[in-house]
């Protein structure tokens, strides 16, 4: 009885504070609010509110949200290493390097397209040049960087996976049907990104490639066009596809630096050749490194 009259009194005092508009009385009902002080105040949820968010399912495709970070980026430097004005110019002349074997390429599509298809192949045997100048000069200066890495392989896709099938196409044009020619080519530009794209994500062998590198086949594609092989449409088209195939094929080819240390006799082979007929010395020279892929790759075979 007496707990029932204390509350009776409480909600007398509160509805007559209430009806007065005070509500700063000194009863037990107010006093609760001067000893939450400070804190957000909350609306009071009723008892069937409170009893379904507790049975409420939780979604589970709802991730807890992460804190956003709003602290601004740092500039990942371009060049690692001390940055010295020195070493910033041999960067610039290395990346220039690499912009002026992308600029070739250009202009040796716009040459192609104009019809002027020996100075195109030219323009792509001076990008071959500066493509191993960049990377020759890079380690040389040491100032080679992931950066420079990028920017030699989007160069090389611009000029030997783009550059060198538009002067092969311009070079065809007339001897086969445009479809076909069309077709070779495409597939030279196609092959030429797969195996650009792997060797950028595979681990580096320092004796051979796996597959023709760009570069290489760029250079046959060029020389073909720049001394004119006395070969068919039919023959030219069958060796653009075999040559783009050979570009993502598995076999080993040598590198440069492992061909140089081959006998002084084998060298001098090409060389009286091409004094005497260099159109026939080209075609077995290229044929030579195209089978010797296959080669190699069953040499290793049995040897394992």
């Amino acid at each position: 009885m007496r707990r029932s009259s204390t509350f009776a009194r409480q909600v007398l005092l509160v509805r007559v504070g209430r009806r007065d508009g005070d509500l700063t009385t000194g009863t037990d009902l107010v006093l609760p609010e001067h000893r939450l002080a400070g804190r957000r105040h909350r609306p009071a949820r009723g008892r069937y509110e409170r009893e379904i968010e507790a049975i409420m399912p939780v979604s589970p495709a709802l991730a807890p949200s992460e804190p956003v970070d709003d602290s601004p980026g740092r500039a990942i430097p371009l060049l690692p290493g001390e940055r010295t004005a020195a070493r910033r110019m041999k960067f610039g002349l290395v990346n220039g390097c690499t912009l002026s074997s992308l600029v070739l390429g250009m202009l040796a599509i716009f040459l192609a397209m104009q019809g002027d298809v020996r100075a195109a192949a030219l323009c792509l045997i001076a990008c071959v040049a500066f493509d191993g100048l960049d990377g020759a000069l890079a380690r040389k200066l040491g100032v080679a960087s992931p950066f420079g890495a990028q920017m030699d392989s989007l160069a090389d896709m611009c000029s030997f996976g783009l550059a060198a099938p538009v002067v092969v196409y311009a070079s065809l044009a007339g001897s086969v049907p445009p479809a076909a020619a069309a077709v070779a080519c495409a597939l030279v530009a196609a092959c030429a990104a797969v195996r650009l794209a792997r060797f950028n994500v595979s681990p580096k062998d320092g004796r051979f490639f796996c597959g023709v590198p760009t570069t290489m086949a760029a250079a046959v594609l060029a020389l073909t066009v720049a001394i004119g092989l006395p070969v068919s449409g039919a023959v030219m088209v069958a060796g653009v596809v075999l040559l783009a195939f050979a570009m993502v094929s598995s076999f080993p080819y040598a590198k440069l630096a492992r061909l140089l240390k081959l006998p002084p006799w084998l060298w001098l082979a090409p060389v009286v050749g091409a004094l005497i007929d260099i159109r026939l010395t080209f075609a077995l020279v290229v044929v030579g490194y195209l089978v010797s892929g296959p080669l190699l790759w069953l040499h290793q075979r049995r040897a394992a």
